[in-house]
């Protein structure tokens, strides 16, 4: 199974250039006037233009909105050095949701993109998350 990541965007010109200067991703195939397959992470990430105020989906009242908004889904970016990451991300207009912080298994940076989306940057340590896991019982 494949799996594609699809974010919406209020303004594609801005979104290529962010996730182009804060995560190196890069244009694969443009669709038109309304999205942009961007390449680079281990899935593709489509960014759709829809705008703002324009309904989110048949199933709610909710109107799209881009400020910082929560959702229990969220990406994270697995890079070799997060300061980097980080100030390359708060160049390109993301904003930190909290300092870096250490885990066991790694260091991990919540942030924003500039269209209210969450996401992180980690930079695993060690052994990563089998620092933490525990076999499978059963």
């Amino acid at each position: 199974m494949e799996m594609l990541i699809n974010l919406d965007v209020d303004d594609l010109r801005k979104a290529i250039d962010f996730y182009s200067k804060a995560c190196g991703l890069y244009v694969g195939r443009r669709f038109g006037n309304d999205g942009v397959e961007m390449l680079g992470a281990a899935a593709p990430i489509y960014l759709l233009l829809k705008p703002a105020g324009t309904s989110a989906c048949a199933a709610t009242s909710q109107l799209r909105t881009y400020d910082r908004h929560w959702t229990p889904v969220h990406f994270d970016f697995v890079v070799e050095d997060i300061e980097a990451a980080v100030q390359a991300a708060l160049e390109a207009g993301a904003r930190t949701e909290s300092p870096i912080q250490s885990r066991k298994w790694g260091q991990l940076a919540p942030m924003a993109d500039p269209f209210g989306h969450g996401f992180c940057f980690v930079q695993f340590l060690g052994r990563g998350y089998d620092e933490i896991a525990e076999p499978e019982s059963g």
